[in-house]
């Protein structure tokens, strides 16, 4: 399933990150950043609040990064990346009982 996802977005070739979001860097409204594709980042968004479900690990940054819908930009789609290579780490993990 986080592997169907991390392929849709084209991040399965890409570097590894050890944690869903950085911890230095503050997502905020920039209106002088640059402008993305909202549709793309509303569909990861859309996939990453899917995972949530199963993947506590990722709920809150998901949801930090699902509050810059109406107006993406660049710097909130470099966070989705990194939680998505994240998730290219974690695919194989989980609780099995």
């Amino acid at each position: 399933m986080y592997r169907d996802i991390v392929k849709k977005f084209g991040m399965e070739g890409k570097s590894h990150a050890q944690t869903p979001m950085s911890t230095f860097v503050k997502i905020n409204s920039n209106p002088t950043s640059k402008c993305v594709d909202s549709t793309l980042y509303r569909s990861m968004i859309g996939s990453l609040l899917y995972i949530t479900a199963t993947r506590l690990d990722i709920s809150f940054n998901v949801s930090v990064c699902a509050r810059f819908q109406s107006n993406p930009k660049e710097s909130h789609l470099i966070a989705v990346n990194r939680i998505l290579k994240y998730l290219s780490v974690i695919s194989d993990c989980g609780i099995w009982y």
